[in-house]
């Protein structure tokens, strides 16, 4: 069963750190097989130069996938991030970036996805992740 947008911005709400809840993220489309995320452009993210931080990215693409294993799920299960890597392709300059979590294997214990963030209205990548999860619930 998959969750609707209102029960994934309530696992939003109800499961993350003050400060995650502070980038604005907020669940624009779910399936079985993923999420996706709206990181909207932020001043107060950028780094010098002008471009989104990384350190943004990366926690929007952690924050996706927790979105994308409860869809699957049809819930939030209590789970830990056990690897995350990123490869950043291509600066963000003023823009909104959707953030895409795509489950590649959800077993009863792990969960494996990969995540592509491009800026809004264009197909190129700015930054690929991968990730792998303990499910602890």
């Amino acid at each position: 069963m998959t969750l609707t947008l209102a029960a994934a911005d309530k696992v939003l709400a109800d499961n993350f750190a003050p400060w995650v809840l502070d980038l604005g993220l907020s669940v624009i489309a779910l399936d079985e097989h993923g999420a996706v995320l709206r990181l909207p452009w932020s001043d107060r993210l950028a780094r010098e130069g002008g471009g989104l931080s990384g350190q943004a990215l990366m926690a929007a693409a952690d924050t996706a996938t927790v979105i994308a294993v409860a869809a699957a799920r049809g819930g939030f299960v209590p789970m830990t991030t056990v690897q995350q890597s990123i490869s950043f392709q291509r600066p963000v300059l003023g823009t909104d970036v959707l953030v895409r979590a795509r489950l590649t294997k959800a077993g009863k214990r792990m969960a494996f996805a990969d995540i592509t963030m491009t800026a809004e209205g264009t197909d190129e990548t700015a930054a690929h992740a991968t990730a792998v999860y303990a499910l602890l619930g």
